[in-house]
């Protein structure tokens, strides 16, 4: 029986701490403040992160912390279990959680929000779970600030030009958003790590490659244009439609058959629904979960799905789902809570909508490019409506002044050239730092 059926508080649970997640309890816990609801988050982490500016943290311009949101301090009527929910029960109206030192429990709800989100996509390529990284956690952003740095001061000792020059080499795979952000900001610290030591930047290579024919479609052909006229003008080796077909401890292989000497391999292709979904025995649409309309599960009017993980039909574009994005993330959160909250008589259910507000991209020093209610603009201007749109959209007050104060130092004075050493190589793979391993 449940709790309602009882008589008794009505139990929601939402699964995952994403833009989705974290909006919807956000939204929820002030949707129903007085009812009596109780609602409960499960996420393995205590804070909300801010993906988009992980490049940033990468860059060495932000601190991890400034692009996490507490918890207890955002959602203080929402009670948090810091676990991974290995599980659904539908029948018994549970979910199975292990914390942190393996101890489990058994978490019971009358409405269950599954908003687990997205890992790095990873393929059966040799080498590639083991010797790339992704960029989808702090730990991965760390990883490659660190590595960069560690890597020019090896460089700068090493006897072998061969091998100095490969410590110098950076591969990223994906020039998508993350991808192309984040050699624009590996760039810009490389740059300024040559400055300092009296290094010619052009020794330190950049080479940003992509399955597709053009770097960042999603942006349009104009600004496309304009990202790759600016990354080859920082000395950045673009090369489309090419991709890895093996990787090593020391090297990477081009489907062209290339072979280059490298030590710092990113992957940022795309994302896959969280490994959760494919343990609940619900129909997907390509990985992700298939929801309807109003973001419940067909069968199941008690289970609402969002963000990455769910397959949200776009009424706009019949035939077709919204894509994993932040902007798409947020607005599911908050229609999952208006949704949710009218599942148990507070308010009316409506089908997700969205109008696409634009989108925002930071290429380093001077730069960006934006299309704001479709209007394209590139280069400063740009730049600072990108940055106040990242001050806008970061849902904490604390973080949006720490964010604003590390945007004006970094206006003032150079990049801090740090190597904490806060991440392992261990830490920092896709297994560890997102649970993923590779996948076909």
């Amino acid at each position: 029986m449940t709790n309602e059926a009882a008589g008794k508080s009505t139990r929601i649970v939402v699964v995952g701490s994403g833009f989705a997640g974290f909006e919807c309890a956000r939204s929820l816990s002030r949707r129903l403040r007085g009812t009596g609801a109780h609602i409960t988050m499960i996420s393995p982490h205590d804070y909300m992160l801010y993906t988009p500016l992980l490049p940033e943290v990468a860059g060495g311009i932000l601190d991890a912390r400034f692009v996490t949101v507490p918890l207890t301090e955002a959602l203080p009527n929402v009670e948090l279990v810091k676990g991974r929910v290995d599980s659904v029960d539908f029948g018994s109206r549970s979910v199975h959680v292990t914390d942190c030192e393996q101890g489990v429990e058994n978490v019971p709800w009358d409405r269950v929000v599954l908003t687990p989100g997205s890992v790095t996509r990873l393929f059966d390529i040799p080498g590639l779970a083991e010797h790339a990284r992704g960029l989808k956690t702090p730990a991965e952003a760390l990883f490659f600030r660190d590595q960069l740095l560690t890597q020019l001061e090896l460089a700068e000792r090493d006897t072998d030009p061969q091998v100095a020059r490969a410590r110098r080499t950076v591969v990223v795979v994906g020039a998508s958003y993350a991808g192309t952000e984040l050699t624009a900001q590996l760039r810009a610290l490389a740059d300024e790590a040559a400055s300092r030591r009296g290094l010619d930047p052009s020794e330190v290579r950049f080479l940003l490659l992509d399955a597709a024919d053009r770097v960042m479609p999603e942006v349009g052909e104009k600004l496309g244009g304009k990202v790759l006229e600016v990354l080859r003008s920082r000395g950045v080796d673009v090369r489309l439609e090419t991709t890895l077909t093996e990787l090593g401890p020391e090297h990477v292989t081009l489907d062209d058959g290339t072979v280059v000497p490298t030590r710092t391999v990113a992957w940022v292709t795309g994302v896959t629904a969280a490994p959760l979904v494919d343990t609940l025995g619900l129909p997907t649409e390509k990985g992700r979960l298939t929801v309807l309309p109003d973001l419940s599960v067909s069968g199941h009017p008690d289970v609402f799905a969002g963000g990455d993980a769910a397959a949200v039909p776009d009424l706009k574009n019949s035939g077709s789902i919204t894509p994993p994005t932040a902007q798409h993330a947020v607005r599911q959160g908050r229609a999952l809570a208006r949704n949710v909250a009218a599942s148990v008589g507070i308010g009316d259910a409506k089908p997700y909508t969205h109008r696409d507000m634009g989108l925002v991209v930071d290429l380093g020093p001077g730069f960006a490019v934006a299309n704001p209610l479709n209007i394209a603009l590139s280069g400063l201007l740009a730049k600072v409506v990108t940055r106040a749109y990242h001050l806008y959209a970061m849902p904490n007050a604390a973080n949006r002044w720490a964010v604003a104060l590390a945007y004006l130092t970094d206006l003032l004075f150079p990049r801090p050239l740090v190597s904490i050493g806060l991440v392992t190589d261990e830490e920092s793979r896709f297994a560890a730092s997102e649970g993923v391993r590779a996948q076909t």
